[in-house]
This record gives structure tokens, C-alpha cells and sequence, in this order.
């Protein structure tokens, strides 16, 4: 039986009365918890498994799906809105979509783009997975951390030191990320780096926390201190007719969306990549395409990169938990211990004994993607009444939303400090002309990026030779020899020619 009767198989389960209800209440309840700063996928999917014990296999696993996938559309609302992104992989979304809703007055338009770059990176993820899941787990498989040290190289060069007009700053403020990430507890050795004695450092600086201090909470004090002469509403057709795009903007849209599309797609199998990982390469990618406007400013294209590559990603990550029984994010985790719990086994052998379970998990993906949309697309003009709030009641209800979000994530006053503080940090930055994003994106990489080359050291006895041999790391080792060397290349040439 090939694929495609498969796959008809598996909208015949999925399309069940049940199914599509377990569907759209995961989509529903996903799109809840992604808008919520703090609580993100892996402990949205942690927190609802409860609710499927007395659902059948099947439609437990479809909820649970539908709510990780939907996660990835929740976020961008927040982040777009607020400037405070629901979840970590939104973080990119935040760069262009909150000075599009709030400098250009097109907050319908930037939730439009996020959904339907959303929609169109996650539906190729989904056809990639259906044909080629097996495959392409296999490939990431390949991937060792040699390959990721390489991978992790190439994204943090396209990011950090381009993004910003300036790149020594840039170079800057990427060390600063990399600093920060490093403190807390050394993971591979035990010991404490940069605590000062003070054991909440211990655990490091959380993710989080940090994130909503430098990206919202700095958005709070720009408030106060420009509040005289903010506006207090933001004139805007509450309809999804005036938050429709024309067709040059789609037209904007849709290259930098089918790229991630892929891209993430292929970053979501890698293990423990993500959606987060995937977000920034296709932010960091779309920096080597050309866009109308510059990123960070509010350029559509900066939208579309981002979400459709974490959408994607989402779908990817599926391939090695279902084909392998590999999960590639903590959510995947999560998602692996229900299966065991239900006594399904993930593996190769998952699609022959069960293949109503498993192609039923990949056609309710094609339907939570819809859903998802639909409910999304219908919304915007109901979210967009939250910019219709005057700047002296958006101060306390972003602060709050600060608060709550930072002390969910560390269940402690000490994730509400390290908001503070980083929000403080953010706006000084920003006042100084120093771009934070840099600093944002090196922060979420560098562990991941320390942790790889420290396995690769570990591995060829302290040999760098381990970079050059294998065939994979070898030639994303060159690709990041010409990502490196082409903007020096050119300067050389620019003052040849003066």
C-alpha cells in the first residue's frame, strides 16, 4: 500500500466526530497557552495530559499534536502586540512584528502575515514528514555534534553580527549573550561558572524570564518615559477586511516563507534543535535575501521567515519521535512519555503495527493546521482591540503580564528579578543604539553551540580534525568559511574600487 492510501486512511480516522472535536480543542486551548508569556509548549502539553488519560490512544495523541502545533501560532500574538513573545521560538517574530503593529499602524496585517506564513511553513513540514518522515529521521540521525557544532557556527554568524547597522556593535553585544548564557552550573564538568556566590545563579540566568525582561518589560519603561507623547489608540479597521494583505504584500510573503518552510522542516529533526533553532535560522537566512525593508524594522518578510520556520520545524520535530522513538525537543519528550503511557512503542515498527495511530497523527495534522488558522484568522480583529487601550492602562496590564509570566516559568521571585533587570538592561542598550536582538539570539544558542564542541573534543580526543573529516561537518564547515569571508571580500573590493 503506497503513502498516499495511507494517508486516506489516516483522514479517515482522524475525520472522525471524536478526532476532529479532540482537534479543535487542542487547537483552541493551543493557541491559549502560545499567547501566554511563561508557559510555552512543553509546559502547556505537560499541564493538559491529564485531560487525555480517558481518551483512546488516537485521539489523545491528536489533541496533544494539535495543541504543540497550534503553540507555534499563540505565540506570535503576544509578541506582536505586546513586543512580549508567548514562547521562545516567537522571540524572532517580536524583532519586525511589534514595530510593525505599533510604528506602522498595521497590527491586523502583521497577525495576518504571522498566520498565514504559519500556515504555509507548517504545511510543508506536514507533506515532507507524510512522504519522507522515515528518511529524514534517518538523516537526522547523521548529525552528530560535530554536524551541529557546524550548524549552530553558520546560524549565530548570519544572526549575530549581521543584524544591526553597525557590526562592531553587533560583535559586542553577541559576546554579552554568550557571557550571560555561560553563567551557572558548567554541564559537562559540575562546576559553578560566575555565581558570585549567590546560589540562584547556580542554575544560570532562565531562559524566560530574560527574554520577557529584554524584549517586553523594556517596552514598559519606553512606555513611561514617552508616554506624554504616545498615541493612545492606534487607528485601525477592527475587521479582517482591513487586516488583509494586497498582493505585493503576499508577494513579500511568500518567498522567505517557502524557504523556512523547508529549512525548518529539516532544523526541527535535528536533535535537540527545535522550533526555537529553527525560528532563528530562518530569521538568520532571510538576512542573505533581499528585503524591502530593513529586518527589525517591521519588514514582512521578517514575520513570514520566522514563523513558517518554527511552524515547520514543529512538523519536522514529529519524524524522529515517530519513526525512531528519538524526541527532539522537551515537548517531544512529553509527547513520547503519553505514547509509552497509552503502551504504543514509537519506532520503525510503529507504522506497520499501528499504522492507524500513526497515519491518523499525520492527517490530524493537516486538520489542526486549518482549524488552527481559521480560528486564528478569525480572532485578529478582536486582538486588535487591545492597541485601542490607552498607554496609561497598557503600562500595568504589560507589567502584570511581566510578572505573572516570569514568576510561572521559575516558580520563584528570582525569575521576577532577572526580568527586571534584564528589561532595564534592554532599554539601556536600546537607548544607546545597541541592538538587542544579538544579544537575544546568541543567548539561546550559545549552550547549545558550547555543549556540541565540548562532544566533539570529547569525541577526537581534543582533535580539530573531527571538524574536517566528516564528510556533513566538513562541507557546512566551508559554507561557514564563505558566510564568514564574503562580507570581508567585499569590503576589500568597495575600497579597491575607491
Amino acid at each position: 500500500m503506497n503513502t498516499f492510501e495511507l494517508l486516506m486512511q489516516g483522514f479517515q480516522t482522524a475525520l472522525t466526530f471524536q478526532n476532529i472535536g479532540a482537534a479543535a480543542m487542542g487547537a483552541l486551548l493551543g493557541l491559549i497557552v502560545g499567547a501566554m508569556p511563561g508557559i510555552g509548549s512543553l509546559a502547556g502539553v505537560a499541564l493538559l495530559l491529564p485531560l487525555t488519560y480517558k481518551f483512546n490512544p488516537t485521539t489523545a495523541i491528536i489533541m496533544l499534536g494539535a495543541l504543540y502545533y497550534s503553540n507555534m501560532y499563540g505565540g506570535s500574538f503576544s509578541a506582536i502586540l505586546l513586543g512580549i513573545p508567548g514562547d521562545s521560538p516567537a522571540v524572532c517574530t517580536t524583532l519586525d512584528g511589534f514595530p510593525m503593529a505599533k510604528q506602522k499602524k498595521r497590527p491586523g496585517q502583521a497577525l495576518f502575515t504571522a498566520d498565514m506564513a504559519s500556515f504555509i511553513g507548517g504545511t510543508i513540514g506536514i507533506i515532507i514528514l507524510t512522504f519522507t518522515g522515515p528518511a529524514l529521521a534517518n538523516l537526522g540521525l547523521k548529525f552528530g555534534p560535530s554536524e551541529m557544532t557546524a550548524v549552530l557556527l553558520i546560524a549565530m554568524t548570519s544572526i549575530s553580527w549581521l543584524v544591526g547597522e553597525n557590526p562592531t556593535r553587533g560583535v559586542v553585544i553577541t559576546m554579552l549573550g554568550i557571557l550571560l548564557a555561560s553563567m551557572g552550573m558548567d554541564t559537562l564538568s559540575g562546576l559553578p561558572r560566575y555565581d558570585f556566590g549567590n546560589m540562584y545563579l547556580l542554575g544560570g540566568i532562565p531562559f524566560t524570564p530574560y527574554i520577557i525582561g529584554s524584549v517586553g518589560f523594556s517596552q514598559v519603561i519606553k512606555l513611561v518615559n514617552e508616554r506624554n507623547s504616545s498615541n493612545q489608540a492606534v487607528s485601525a479597521k477592527l475587521t479582517i477586511r482591513g487586516s488583509l494583505l494586497t498582493l505585493h504584500d503576499f508577494k513579500r510573503l511568500l518567498p522567505p516563507a517557502l524557504r523556512s518552510g523547508f529549512m525548518g522542516t529539516f532544523v526541527g529533526v535535528l536533535p535537540g534543535a527545535g522550533a526555537t533553532t529553527g525560528s532563528f535560522m530562518g530569521y538568520a537566512m532571510q538576512k542573505k535575501f533581499k528585503s524591502e525593508e530593513p529586518l527589525g524594522t517591521g519588514a514582512i518578510e521578517g514575520i513570514a521567515a520566522a514563523e513558517a520556520a518554527n511552524n515547520a520545524a514543529a512538523a519536522g520535530a514529529f519524524a524522529p519521535l515517530l519513526a525512531l522513538g528519538i524526541p527532539g525537543s522537551g515537548t517531544g519528550a512529553v509527547l513520547l512519555g503519553g505514547l509509552m503511557m497509552w503502551g504504543l512503542n514509537p519506532g520503525p515498527l510503529l507504522f506497520t503495527k499501528s499504522p492507524d495511530f500513526a497515519w491518523g497523527l499525520i492527517a490530524s495534522l493537516f486538520l489542526s493546521n486549518i482549524l488552527t488558522l481559521i480560528v486564528a484568522l478569525g480572532v485578529i480583529p478582536f486582538l486588535i482591540k487591545i492597541l485601542s487601550v490607552p498607554v496609561k492602562y497598557m503600562i500595568p496590564i504589560i507589567t502584570v503580564v511581566c510578572v505573572v509570566g516570569s514568576f510561572s516559568t521559575s516558580s520563584s521571585i528570582y525569575g521576577v528579578i532577572i526580568m527586571f533587570l534584564s528589561g532595564l538592561v534592554g532599554y539601556i542598550l536600546d537607548k544607546g543604539g545597541y541592538p538587542t536582538a544579538p544579544m537575544l539570539l546568541s543567548f539561546v544558542l550559545a549552550p547549545l553551540l558550547e555543549t556540541n564542541v565540548r562532544k566533539s573534543f570529547i569525541i577526537s580526543n581534543g582533535s580539530i580534525d573531527i571538524f574536517f573529516t566528516r564528510p556533513i561537518t566538513c562541507v557546512l564547515m566551508l559554507v561557514l568559511i564563505a558566510v564568514v569571508a564574503t562580507p570581508i571580500i567585499r569590503t576589500v573590493l568597495k575600497k579597491g574600487k575607491k
